[in-house]
This record gives structure tokens, sequence and C-alpha cells, in this order.
């Protein structure tokens, strides 16, 4: 394989026909079948199930076109650091994060850091743990924002001094609502929404010697938006992290902490056999320089 077919074979994808992806790739339609026939041939795998007007990935295909997005990202990506790497720092930060309160620390630290250099930009992938996590072990991200504690026999990390609270997100027309907090007896039977997260069901089931088999799950999320959308039509609730959702007054939604309380530390992790470019370098340098500013101790 080389990267030039690779990018062939992703336009043929995003096209979804050969006729259409040779229009783009301005080459010939033959040329083009004759470069996706070797590539079938070298891989000895049929990647393509061909009709009449579009073609339709194989599974095979499915996985080639994965990992073909992701060669093609990182060597787009080594292109520019390289091509970038001069007296002026610029070029591009990889972060990735669920949805936390933490994420307002490394805001922070993004504008201290292109005040001092403008040509830094950082490009943010949404999505639960494991999500980012296999983000970052490929490659794809600099760091990831994850809640502790973190895996030490992979990656290196800094504890970061912010903490998000479960709770419970409701309408504010549910009778939980007159309530302050949420104890575990409030929890039976109660038609929620949960993290589709191993780990968070683990972290909940540690919460008061809670059974999360006797709770009413009605559905999963990944990240929180769209159950709270479902929480806000009366849909049911949501075990959530708070300040996450808008329950401003203009919204028809609150939240309740779990009562004992239940917190959840985070942190910055890499990779820890990671070479950085000079913008992911700078970035972890102005994220010490605010710890140390904030009189926060962290480890690595």
């Amino acid at each position: 394989m080389n990267l030039r077919v690779l990018r062939y074979f992703l336009a043929v994808v995003e096209e979804e026909s050969i006729t259409g992806a040779s229009d783009i790739l301005m080459i010939s339609q033959p040329t083009l079948s004759r470069q996706l026939r070797e590539l079938e041939e070298e891989l000895g795998k049929q990647l393509f199930i061909r009709g009449s007007r579009t073609i339709t990935l194989t599974p095979e295909g499915e996985l080639l076109r994965d990992r073909a997005q992701e060669i093609i990202e990182l060597t787009d990506r080594t292109s520019t650091e390289i091509s970038t790497m001069s007296d002026e720092i610029a070029g591009d930060v990889y972060i990735g994060a669920g949805e936390s309160h933490a994420m307002r620390l490394l805001g922070q630290v993004t504008h201290d850091l292109r005040e001092q250099h403008p040509r830094i930009r950082c490009n943010l992938f949404s999505g639960n743990a494991v999500a980012v996590s296999d983000q970052l072990d490929n490659g794809l991200l600099d760091f990831a924002l994850v809640s502790m504690p973190a895996d030490t026999a992979k990656y290196d990390y800094i504890e970061l001094p912010a903490t998000d609270t479960w709770g419970l997100l409701m309408r504010k027309d549910s009778p939980l609502a007159e309530q302050k907090s949420i104890m575990p007896a409030d929890l039976d039977g109660l038609p929620v929404f949960v993290s589709s997260q191993p780990k968070v069901t683990n972290e909940l089931s540690g919460w008061q010697g809670t059974n999360t088999e006797r709770l009413n799950v009605i559905g999963t999320y990944n990240l929180l938006y769209n159950a709270a959308m479902m929480v806000s039509e009366g849909v049911g609730y949501a075990l959530c992290f708070d300040q996450i959702a808008n329950t401003s007054e203009e919204s028809n939604l609150c939240f309740r902490p779990l009562e004992p309380r239940l917190n959840v530390r985070h942190a910055l992790i890499w990779k820890n056999s990671r070479t950085f470019s000079r913008p992911a370098a700078v970035f972890l340098d102005a994220l010490r320089a605010r710890l140390a500013a904030m009189g926060s101790t962290f480890s690595l």
C-alpha cells in the first residue's frame, strides 16, 4: 500500500462511486479501477461490492477505511509539524475530552498559550473515555482529559485541581426537584439514562453499595447533550456530572447532587513514549505554569 492509493480509496468511499471519485481526483476511471483492483490483490481481500451506480464496502473495506483515515491524518500532521518547525512556534495541539468542568482549566491554559503564540491552534475531539483513549493510543491526539485513576503503565499524567460531582438531571417540575440532594433509595425504580462506560457503572456501584441492577435503566449515552434533550421532554432522568447540561433559568432542567457526595477528579494524560511537537510541548509547559501559579500539586 502507498499513501496515494489510500487517498484514492478514501475518495471512492466518500463519493460512493468510482466515477464520482475519478472526477474529483482528475484521473481516468480505468486508471482508478486498476489501482483499486491492485490494492485488493495486494491485500488478498475484496474491499468493495460494485453495484450498477454505487459501491458498498465489505467488512474488510470498512476496516481499511478506518485505518486509512488514521494513516492519512497522521501523515498529514507529521508533514505539517516538520514543515512548521522554525523559530516561531506554530501548529496544532490535539486534545480529546469527555464532558467535564475540568475543560475550563484547559481553556484557560489555551488562552494563556495563544497570547504568547497566536499561531498555535487547539483541535478538540469530544468523546467518552474509551473513544479518547483509543484516539490517544493511535497517535491521533496529543493529550486526553480523563477521570482518575489514570493508567500509569501506559500514560504519563498531570492530575488537575478540578472536581465533577455526580447527580441526577431532571425536569424542574419533577417531585425530586424539591429535594436538595438524591439519596440511594430515591433511585429505586427511577427511569434513568446512564453513561455507557463500564468504568462509570463501577463508580456508581461503589456509591453507598448501590446495586446498578436495581436501577430502571431506560437508555445509555456517551455524551450528555442528547440525553438531556430526552430528559427535557419527560422521557426520564439522567445520572451525570454537574455543570454540563443547561440548568439556567431559561431551561426546564435542574440538577441535584447525590448524597453522600460522589466526586470525580480528572487528569490530563499522554502516551509515556510520545515525542511532542513544539506546540504540544509548550501547551504542557503552559499547563504546568498555571498549576504552579495556582499552588496545585501534580503528578508526573
